[in-house]
């Protein structure tokens, strides 16, 4: 695997966790404001609020996808 490729994989990883961590940072901020204004949530959606949450999914499906062509370029690419 070139060095670039590498580095690039290093980068993405990277910047996938630092906003990972981000977002759970402000969901924590948000959640600690409340509001007069929101409404109830279900109770499904309170029993497991980090799978309904589409952010997390992306970040999830999205860390997924470059780990996958992370291994899919170093078993392709000839040393």
């Amino acid at each position: 695997m070139s060095n670039l490729t590498m580095g690039l994989g290093v980068l993405a990883i990277l910047i996938l966790i630092t906003s990972l961590f981000y977002t759970i940072r402000v969901g924590k901020v948000a959640s600690d404001r409340k509001s007069k204004m929101d409404s109830q949530l279900s109770e499904k959606v309170q029993a497991h609020p980090y799978i309904r949450n589409p952010v997390f999914l992306a970040y999830l499906i999205a860390g997924l996808a470059a780990l996958a062509y992370i291994f899919y370029l170093a078993y392709t690419i000839s040393w």
